[in-house]
């Protein structure tokens, strides 16, 4: 099997000496003339959630830049699905990488994982693949689960904290703007929104108030946070998130057709390519970066780069637009259409990545690479084929 993460055999730099990604492995180019790591080595980054989709993939940006790595997961059980996705990144963690088993309902483990912690990310937070009837099924862990992590690095004298929070927390809960949505929009958690929503808002805007009550201009833990929108890109292993689904289903033809709705599109690597610039660039403290690789796009547009650079590979991918009114019928028989579709049919949320690409050098790939590299992997794990 060809592996995953391979993107076309292209060179790519990453910004500002992370790690480059060669033929689509993460690579570092961190070091001296001689080829030995720079004082990384001697740094331990935590990584909350290192077994879900973007959690591997910051581990594999870490160890690729020299870093040791610790991460969470809730059972140490699922060592061997982290280490199996980073041996499919190109990655090899050595003695470099650690365990920890912690859970965001749970205050066990939390203080003995981030001991000796420079950094944390902190990407580890709910996202069922329905959405629950009560909220706080969501919330609860994600607010709560947020400050018991800040609350043990700042015991534990962690420099810095990457949250990973979500377009979730900045563009719901008002009329759809006119303009591009930037990281100075929130969502109104008390409006009508969906329990995710909700929880990622709650959760971010926790953060920021911990970091309020630390005492004004006292050196201490410093906080930074990302908000990506649909994170696509290439997996890692079987279990597929919510965003790349839609490709998948879309590869697999078990579509019937396109509904006009559009989201943003980012590609994996290039969210943790993200964090590590926030977390260790001057000018990302006390900073929010929303993560996109360009506007918006819609599903026929999706479609289309999908047919144009994947040929006989997304013959199944459907072209025909379905009517509103169809969906909107639809939706009287079915919950997840009339939860997650018919409330976005024709609207448009348009994106602007300025902050992220002018404060931290940040350089994504286009949106079309990113569903590129999405669809390739999921051919490359036999997940494309069609419908059973």
């Amino acid at each position: 099997m060809r592996h995953a993460w391979r993107d076309g055999g292209a060179e790519r730099d990453a910004s500002h000496g992370l790690g480059a990604v060669l033929g689509g492995r993460w690579k570092t180019d961190r070091q001296n003339g001689e080829g030995q790591a720079t004082d990384m080595a001697n740094e331990l980054v935590l990584v909350t959630g290192g077994s879900g989709f973007l959690g591997a993939h910051c581990i594999a940006a870490l160890l690729s830049d020299g870093y040791r790595v610790r991460t969470t997961i809730r059972s140490l059980d699922r060592r061997h699905d982290v280490t199996a996705a980073l041996a499919h990144a190109g990655v090899d963690a050595g003695d470099r990488l650690s365990f920890a088993a912690a859970d965001l309902m749970d205050d066990a483990g939390w203080h003995a994982a981030v001991d000796g912690a420079t950094y944390v990310l902190h990407t580890a937070s709910p996202f069922p693949p329905t959405q629950p009837k009560d909220a706080d099924e969501l919330v609860i862990p994600a607010r709560y689960g947020t400050l018991r992590v800040l609350r043990a690095a700042q015991e534990a004298g962690v420099k810095r904290v990457v949250q990973t929070s979500s377009f979730a927390a900045i563009g719901y809960g008002h009329p759809i703007l006119d303009r591009p949505y930037t990281e100075e929009d929130w969502t109104d958690p008390d409006a009508h929104v969906s329990p995710y929503v909700r929880s990622k808002t709650l959760a971010e805007t926790a953060a920021w108030d911990f970091m309020a009550g630390i005492e004004s201009g006292q050196e201490g833990m410093e906080l930074a946070v990302v908000n990506p929108v649909g994170i696509f890109g290439p997996i890692l292993g079987p279990k597929l998130s919510s965003s790349v689904q839609i490709v998948q289903r879309l590869m697999s033809g078990s579509l019937p057709g396109l509904p006009k709705v559009s989201s943003g599109v980012v590609d994996v690597r290039d969210v943790a390519t993200l964090h590590v610039l926030a977390m260790t660039h001057p000018s990302a403290r006390g900073q929010r970066f929303l993560a996109s690789g360009g506007d918006a796009m819609s599903m026929q547009e999706m479609a289309r780069v999908l047919h144009a650079r994947l040929g006989e590979g997304a013959s199944r991918v459907p072209t025909r637009v379905l009517p509103d009114v169809l969906l909107r019928l639809a939706a009287l028989f079915n919950k997840s259409l009339a939860e997650d579709v018919v409330p976005r049919l024709g609207k448009v949320k348009h994106l602007a990545n300025d902050k992220a690409r002018t404060v931290l050098g940040w350089s994504p790939r286009t949106n079309a690479d990113a569903l590129v590299a999405t669809a390739q992997s999921l051919i490359d794990f036999q997940l494309a084929g069609p419908a059973k």
